[in-house]
């Protein structure tokens, strides 16, 4: 399978390894597992496509065995959010390897609607559900398939195959498959990974190989929901360890001002408070927010407990310099932070831009 390509393109060297291999086995005498008995060895009949394909066009027959009840949503709905969990993770997955091995782009968003869409039909006639298959696509594309046309030739080739030559394709052996499969991983697997191991940060190390093995021994599902959870904790750990408070006083000595560095959020809040010394601060201080971001309920709750503090202390605190969206979460959560927060013209104000790629000049260039 790996020598063919560099002979001829024209043949798909995935379907002239299946083609040897079932030749080899049929005519040789070779005892091998072929898909037939794998799927009776299952508890299935075969593949029997039109058998398959009446007994489900008789959709009042299908639809009257399911009871529908609260103890069916029950059973089903997990399984029902597992599949479709890992069928839209291997979809976009599937669609970001294309990109790259045909240097295109696409369209997530309309990719999960009409994945979404052909899984509610195909269930609606008792099929299974589907999604974009890694190894089928890299075969596809490795054959010289580039368009939706040849996505669509692949569906039809396949349904031709299981309602006419279904007795045909019951002789090819499990080995086959396997053989093209594991070639479809050697192909697909980054194994660069493992020359930048040592390079990249060793938290990155980690979920590399834990999502690797999760992967392996449960499913892709798990991993990607394990690994965005590790991601998600390296992230606010690294970032709890980011927050400064730059301090000065004024001339007169009266005036404490800290200007604070980094996100305040629920990992940051400790090394927040130890910032400050409110028994000997002055009687006036100012905590300037103009390089930070208020987060979280965490955080707010960490600002009120401090200006408490200082208020039993009986010193004025303000608060500056703090963002448009910081301050409206401060006044939903008490209405006495409007005592202490001070409104200003130099406030830090952020725009986002609904359509970024109407702008490709700098935005300096702009008027807003």
């Amino acid at each position: 399978m790996g020598g063919l390509p560099k002979l001829t393109t024209k043949i798909p060297a995935a379907l002239t390894a299946i083609l040897i291999v079932t030749l080899i086995a049929v005519f040789g005498g070779i005892e091998s597992i072929n898909v037939g008995e794998f799927i009776r060895d299952g508890g299935g009949a075969g593949l029997n496509g039109f058998d398959e394909l009446s007994k489900n066009l008789n959709l009042v027959e299908l639809w009257s065995n399911l009871p529908f009840n609260l103890d069916t949503l029950k059973f089903i709905a997990p399984y029902a959010f597992l599949a479709a969990s890992v069928g839209l993770i291997e979809t976009l997955m599937t669609m970001n390897l294309v990109d790259e091995l045909t240097e295109s782009r696409g369209d997530g968003n309309k990719e999960c609607v009409a994945q979404g869409t052909g899984n509610i039909l195909s269930g609606l006639f008792g099929g299974t559900g589907g999604c974009g298959m890694i190894g089928q696509t890299v075969i596809n594309v490795n054959a010289g398939g580039r368009g939706r046309l040849s996505g669509i030739m692949m569906a039809l080739t396949l349904l031709t195959f299981i309602l006419f030559a279904d007795k045909y394709i019951e002789q090819v052996p499990i080995a086959a498959l396997v053989g093209v499969m594991f070639m479809m991983v050697i192909e697909t697997f980054a194994w660069s990974s493992f020359r930048i191991m040592k390079k990249i940060p060793k938290s990155d190390a980690f979920v590399l190989v834990i999502v690797s093995a999760v992967t392996v021994f449960f499913d892709l599902a798990i991993a990607v929901f394990v690994g965005v959870i590790i991601s998600a904790l390296v992230f606010a750990w690294e970032n709890a360890k980011k927050i400064r408070a730059r301090k000065r006083v004024s001339e007169d000595g009266k005036v404490k001002t800290y200007e604070i560095w980094g996100p305040l959020f629920f990992g940051s809040i400790q090394a927040f408070n130890d910032k400050f010394d409110v028994k000997t601060d002055p009687e006036q201080v100012e905590i300037d927010f103009i390089e930070s971001r208020v987060s979280d309920h965490s955080a707010i709750e960490a600002i009120f407990n401090l200006v408490e503090k200082y208020k039993a202390e009986g010193k004025s605190i303000k608060l500056k310099h703090l963002s448009d969206d910081c301050k409206l979460l401060l006044y939903k959560s008490n209405p006495k932070f409007r005592e202490v927060v001070v409104e200003d013209i130099d406030d830090p104000r952020y725009h986002l831009a609904a359509n970024p790629e109407a702008f490709p000049k700098g935005l300096g260039e702009y008027k807003f």
